[in-house]
């Protein structure tokens, strides 16, 4: 399994993730379509960047009662995208529903991953908003270890997570991690960030990165530096 590195193509339309996506003259860069993206233009535009030749990662993070997580997963299931999350805090039992109702007739399904604590939440809001009082060290590792003991892939974390969460689940569980930006870029709204060639030395298997590559005056250059420092 090689690293890589995924495009967070935001966009809100249709026209502007082509727009994006056609400046990559000759390469097919790993895409995410989340939320923005997808309630803009529905199923559609997932068939349409997968017509392109784009692996995609379908990132609308499911949370719900088991049986409804089931049949929505069972609907993705038919995108033929390679891979899509749900949130951990789902419980087991949601997560076991996911996988069977994302299992095709032939036994094939797309990579399913769990997101544990989202990149923009720190202890504070932790305690303070959700009103878990553990360190957020201890729940990231116990969501990621019910992902993989309901036989997730692996999970959405903080590159400043993912040697832990390899030691907790194994080598050839994946971690897949946002909060990746250059050492000379702007962190945004993260509160818990890395660079690539540190997520890299830290052992994260997919890095997501969007605004430093989306929002860079040349987007070509900033994905080639990604692939760079972090697959290279």
């Amino acid at each position: 399994m090689g690293k890589d590195v995924i495009v967070a193509c935001d966009f809100s339309s249709a026209e502007d993730v082509y727009a994006f996506l056609d400046k990559f003259k000759g390469r097919k860069p790993f895409v995410k379509i989340g939320m923005e993206l997808f309630y803009a233009e529905g199923p559609q535009i997932v068939k349409s960047i997968k017509e392109r030749g784009h692996k995609i990662f379908l990132d609308l993070k499911l949370h719900d009662i088991p049986n409804t997580v089931k049949k929505s997963m069972s609907v993705l299931s038919r995108l033929d995208v390679d891979m899509t999350n749900l949130h951990a805090a789902g419980t087991i039992s949601m997560m076991e529903a996911a996988i069977e109702g994302l299992t095709r007739p032939d036994g094939s399904r797309p990579l399913l991953i769990a997101v544990t604590q989202l990149t923009s939440t720190d202890q504070e809001r932790m305690e303070n908003d959700l009103l878990i009082k553990e360190p957020i060290d201890k729940v990231v590792m116990h969501y990621a270890a019910n992902a993989a003991k309901a036989g997730l892939d692996g999970v959405v974390c903080s590159p400043l997570e993912a040697g832990k969460v390899h030691d907790t689940c194994g080598k050839e569980f994946l971690t897949v991690t946002p909060g990746v930006r250059f050492a000379d870029g702007d962190i945004g709204d993260q509160k818990r960030v890395m660079t690539p060639a540190e997520a890299k030395k830290i052992g994260s298997d997919y890095i997501v990165v969007g605004r430093p590559i989306t929002a860079a005056e040349d987007p070509v250059a900033a994905y080639e530096r990604c692939v760079k420092e972090f697959v290279d």
